[in-house]
């Protein structure tokens, strides 16, 4: 198999993981898990996970001059992504939530252009302009009666800030990751994001009642670690390693679809008319960013 279609099926994986996660995490918290402390388990849990793994390769040394680029990955893929998105997925609902991360591939189009100096065409442009709209449309106005969102405004716009801080991450990672083996940078990356979130997490640890917590919870905790965490980052680390940014952000727009399917078959979420009209909105500014030319597909 080639390893373009391996890297393209592992992205796959990840993405269908990621859409599935969105009412498994909601279900967590913040009725059993406040979202600072879930993210300190998810965080702690796959940090411990990755540097065990670690052991079972070749040790590689890092450059001291990329401790620094590792750290800010860190910050904006792991600390900032991770705060913002579970906190305003507790404020919002999993299907607004998976409609506002598809602006991400919009956020990296901007970031490529300005941090590595990327062409960008006029439709490009237009495609920002168009999907940032939506997104605002889906923030001011994706009100909800869903009795477990209870700031969905707040909860929207902090997604948004997520997935602008994993559209930064995804541009900043991708000369990193070319250096080092995946599971050597992944440890660094989440002993830094570890680090970073420590403070927010330990204040709310002591609120979770692990005694009368039901199994199910348990067991959707440690899918969020295993899962959402350690499989979907080597996944998408392996898929950034074989093909380019945009490429691998353009898989986000599935998500929605998948958050969405899920989310009216267990019946934790409902559609109305702004979330079907913010998505398609997004959804054509993201094709308008991501389509590619004849010339660029030649």
């Amino acid at each position: 198999m080639k390893t373009r279609t391996l890297a393209l099926i592992a992205v796959s994986i990840a993405t269908i993981i990621y859409g599935v996660n969105y009412t498994i995490a909601k279900d967590v918290m913040p009725t059993y898990v406040k979202p600072y402390a879930f993210i300190l388990l998810r965080v702690s849990g796959a940090t411990v996970i990755f540097w065990i793994l670690s052991l079972c390769i070749k040790s590689q040394k890092i450059e001291k001059q990329d401790y620094k680029k590792i750290a800010l990955a860190s910050f904006f893929g792991i600390a900032l992504n991770m705060l913002s998105f579970f906190k305003g997925l507790s404020l919002t609902t999993p299907i607004s939530a998976s409609v506002m991360m598809v602006t991400s591939p919009i956020m990296v189009l901007l970031f490529s252009f300005l941090i590595l100096k990327n062409k960008i065409i006029q439709r490009q442009i237009i495609g920002i302009g168009i999907g940032l709209i939506g997104a605002i449309l889906l923030i001011v106005y994706g009100n909800t009666t869903n009795e477990n969102a209870s700031n969905v405004a707040l909860g929207n716009f902090l997604v948004f800030v997520n997935a602008t801080s994993y559209g930064l991450y995804l541009v900043l990672v991708k000369n990193l990751i070319s250096k080092y083996n995946p599971l050597v940078f992944i440890k660094w990356l989440y002993l830094f994001g570890l680090i970073f979130i420590i403070p927010f997490g330990l204040s709310e640890m002591g609120d979770i009642n692990w005694i009368s917590m039901p199994t199910s919870i348990y067991l959707k905790i440690g899918f969020v670690i295993l899962f959402t965490t350690c499989i979907t980052y080597l996944f998408n680390l392996y898929g950034l390693s074989k093909l380019k940014p945009t490429t691998v952000s353009v898989f986000i727009y599935l998500q929605p679809v998948i958050a969405s399917t899920y989310a009216l078959l267990v019946g934790s979420d409902s559609l109305n008319l702004i979330k079907i009209s913010a998505t398609l909105i997004i959804f054509l500014g993201v094709y308008l960013v991501t389509k590619q030319t004849q010339k660029s597909r030649k």
